[in-house]
């Protein structure tokens, strides 16, 4: 079955995902396992998807975004360049706090900026 979608060969599409018709991947991106991302979405160059986030349809992910685990966002989200978003409010290199995660929901229409960081459990 071709896939409906395009993905530049750099970039890497883990197993388990949902990606929407006509959806762009581009260089070097990594979509993690059981991501979904809706229709018509641009994801730029060197971009990380984690696990379990869920993209609406249109939205645009600029180059060098990270979204972490537990991130939704809705219909026609921009999310610019370099933006990143957190999803653990007291990170520590030697605990694992994987049961900690906190979500974060961006709703319909909204723009996050350019190199903003989106601290986790908001709406």
């Amino acid at each position: 079955m071709k896939q409906k979608y395009f993905a530049h060969e750099t970039a890497v599409i883990d197993e388990n995902c949902q990606i929407g018709e006509g959806t762009k991947i581009w260089h070097f991106s990594h979509i993690m396992t059981g991501c979904v991302i809706g229709t018509n979405c641009n994801i730029g160059q060197n971009v990380v998807i984690s696990p379990e986030v869920v993209l609406g349809n249109n939205v645009k992910v600029q180059n060098n975004v990270s979204v972490y685990t537990g991130v939704t966002c809705e219909d026609d989200v921009f999310l610019g360049p370099s933006c990143v978003f957190t999803n653990v409010t007291n990170p520590r290199s030697a605990v694992n706090r994987k049961s900690q995660y906190a979500g974060t929901h961006v709703g319909k229409g909204a723009t996050i900026g350019a190199n903003a960081t989106v601290v986790c459990g908001h709406d």
